[in-house]
């Protein structure tokens, strides 16, 4: 079988600065039923992460959820518009390094709780609030972090060129696991579900042209670990992926759309 690369599967262009996407193409496109027995599970969990969205675009949002996304990534915007949902947007503006906390895990939720407040605190500042309340829509705040672990060590976003050498580099030696939340917080009664999702991406060596290339570019500045998966220098160079590409990119779709439906179930 001729090696399956995540530029086939799912092109996606983080900036408009760069060239246009391809079509996406299905995820199993091109391979026969014996050839995907045959798949190595770390591309399986890409290929049916894949196939899942299908299944999770048919949950629409309908006329009575309006739904407002706290997040200024690309990457979530685009996952949450394949989901098939409409949606406001807001940012938090939050000084992220005023969190600390040991685990990753922690880390992510309490900086996605930390988003939450904040924008929950702006929709009262900006009048949205008593339009929210006297509405009857239900309206549901989503926001997000994530981190990324290599070798034991938490990585946030680079803020210097040899930051994001180093941590570019560094994914040739060892793999990289990506820790993300998801917070889903009711803006009329304040309830909040959270969660978090892991998932981990194996590259093969990366020249030192493509390290450069992406630092002068300045995207990985913006991503946790400068981790760019999906971008088309780097996708040809990952070898597999345990989990699904939209935990990678930022925000997990299995996850956001069960998070959803228990906010909704809420009396």
């Amino acid at each position: 079988m001729p090696p399956v690369h995540l530029s086939s599967l799912r092109p996606y262009l983080p900036t408009s600065s760069l060239p246009s996407p391809p079509a996406l193409v299905p995820p199993t496109a091109g391979f026969s039923s014996r050839e995907l027995g045959r798949c190595r599970p770390r591309f399986l969990g890409i290929l049916l992460g894949l196939a899942d969205s299908r299944r999770q675009g048919r949950m629409a949002a309908s006329s009575s959820l309006r739904l407002i996304l706290g997040s200024s990534s690309s990457s979530r915007r685009q996952i949450l518009s394949e989901m098939g949902y409409k949606f406001t947007l807001l940012s938090a503006d939050i000084d992220e390094k005023e969190i600390r906390k040991e685990k990753p895990e922690e880390l992510v939720v309490a900086l996605a709780h930390a988003k939450a407040d904040a924008i929950m605190e702006k929709l009262q500042n900006n009048g949205m609030m008593k339009e929210i309340l006297d509405s009857q829509e239900s309206t549901l705040l989503i926001t997000a972090d994530q981190v990324v672990v290599h070798d034991g060590v938490i990585r946030e976003k680079p803020s210097t060129p040899e930051e994001a050498r180093k941590f570019i580099k560094g994914y040739s030696e060892s793999h990289a696991a990506t820790i993300g939340s998801v917070l889903v917080t009711n803006v009329k009664s304040g309830a909040r579900k959270e969660g978090w999702d892991k998932a981990e991406v194996y590259f093969h060596k990366i020249p030192d042209e493509v390290v450069e290339s992406l630092i002068e570019e300045g995207n990985v500045f913006y991503v946790a670990g400068g981790l760019l998966v999906e971008h088309p220098l780097t996708s040809p160079l990952v070898e597999a992926i345990v989990g699904t590409i939209d935990s990678v990119m930022g925000l997990p779709k299995s996850l956001t759309e069960k998070l959803i439906k228990e906010s909704l179930e809420e009396p």
